[in-house]
């Protein structure tokens, strides 16, 4: 096996789903390990943009200062450049706003001056009380103020469709060769996350039309689904192009611990539930350990949970000495994480904004250089980050 990851302990107390935490002393052995130090403290402020969101959930920006935010509830909407939000955009599709489920991610193309793509990824019904995750993409139309999405095309579906609200993943990010990476939850029935058979549990990679590359790693392979690029994962709501490498990182929930930072490999396999950290919210055992041959470490991992959602790495000069560094929202941690790095390694951690008790949904660096925020809540806001 590879080097041992980082472990975190923090003193955050995870809202689970179903449970409170468990006592240390109640974890599985080797869970509970040192924090990373700490780097020298930030002082950042924020200052809100725009307010009044539905559960806001993905953040784009948009050419001439304009942002595109989406609804958990179903809704699109442009957010001008005074913080004024427009009415839900004509043309998106229909959602199944169901527990974590409804409109999700959104992502625009490579070539947006140009084509005018908007990607959305989102939980689809399905018939019968089924839903899955779905990407479509439509154009962005119209004059500021009448903006409208047009010619809908559903480009990948999540097979099978399954009942129930939880574990749905979708982030969307495009590769620097042009290639859409799309994160799938494993739907909260964990054992399927290991079968290539299904598209739960795992990291597809398609083409920006929605079809299939031919050099990804089971095409051809019986029983699996060519999408997949990577699997064993539990639920990304993190995803992000590493600047230096070109290569997509993750960031995952745990159970009840076991949030992990994943570098994501071409065909690897990252061990959910066989491997990790964390324990099920009854407080049972869940791994067979938390390592494996033949399955991926995570570089770093926090127990107990921040629930983590939306992750940036900063290539700007606003904040000093941020350069270089991943930041990573926290939802049940109500924060937002600041990661040194030393290449692929973790070497402190800083938590940011604690005091704003907001669940800190998506991260994202504006073209400003300045990093923008989405709060998770019933009057969700657009914040900006002030050093």
């Amino acid at each position: 096996m590879s080097k041992s990851p980082m472990r975190v302990a923090g003193a955050v107390l995870v809202v689970a789903l179903v449970a409170a935490l468990l006592p240390l002393s109640s974890r599985p052995a080797g869970a509970t390990a040192t924090k990373a130090p700490a780097p020298a403290a930030s002082g950042v402020r924020t200052e809100v943009k725009a307010d009044g969101l539905e559960n806001a959930w993905g953040l784009q920006f948009l050419p001439g200062g304009r942002l595109i935010v989406t609804e958990r509830p179903g809704r699109v909407r442009i957010v001008d450049r005074d913080g004024r939000l427009s009415k839900p955009l004509a043309g998106a599709p229909a959602v199944a706003a169901t527990g974590q489920g409804g409109m999700l991610d959104v992502a625009l193309a490579p070539d947006f001056d140009r084509s005018r793509l908007v990607y959305l990824a989102y939980a689809e019904p399905r018939g019968g009380g089924t839903n899955g995750t779905a990407v479509a993409r439509a154009r962005l139309v119209g004059l500021p103020g009448e903006d409208r999405l047009e010619g809908l095309e559903v480009i990948f579906r999540q097979e099978p469709a399954s009942s129930g609200g939880l574990h749905f993943g979708a982030r969307l990010v495009f590769a620097p060769d042009g290639k859409l990476f799309v994160t799938l939850g494993e739907r909260f029935q964990m054992r399927f996350a290991q079968d290539l058979g299904r598209h739960w549990g795992k990291v597809v990679r398609i083409d920006p039309d929605g079809a299939l590359p031919a050099d990804n790693p089971f095409v051809g392979r019986d029983g699996a689904r060519p999408e997949i690029w990577s699997y064993g994962h539990r639920n990304p709501q993190s995803a992000a192009i590493d600047p230096r490498t070109g290569v997509l990182w993750v960031v995952e929930h745990g159970p009840r611990g076991g949030d992990e930072i994943n570098i994501v490999k071409r065909g690897a396999n990252y061990g959910w539930p066989v491997v990790g950290y964390g324990i099920d919210y009854s407080g049972r055992p869940i791994h067979e350990a938390t390592d494996k041959s033949g399955m991926e470490p995570p570089i770093y991992y926090w127990d107990p949970s921040i629930a983590p959602s939306g992750m940036a790495f900063y290539t700007g000069d606003v904040y000093p000495g941020w350069r270089g560094n991943l930041l990573v929202g926290a939802l049940a941690g109500q924060a937002l994480h600041r990661l040194v790095l030393d290449g692929d390694r973790v070497v402190a951690e800083e938590k940011l904004l604690s005091n704003l008790g907001a669940r800190i949904r998506d991260v994202r660096q504006g073209p400003d250089g300045h990093i923008w925020l989405l709060t998770d809540a019933a009057s969700g806001k657009v914040l900006r980050v002030i050093p």
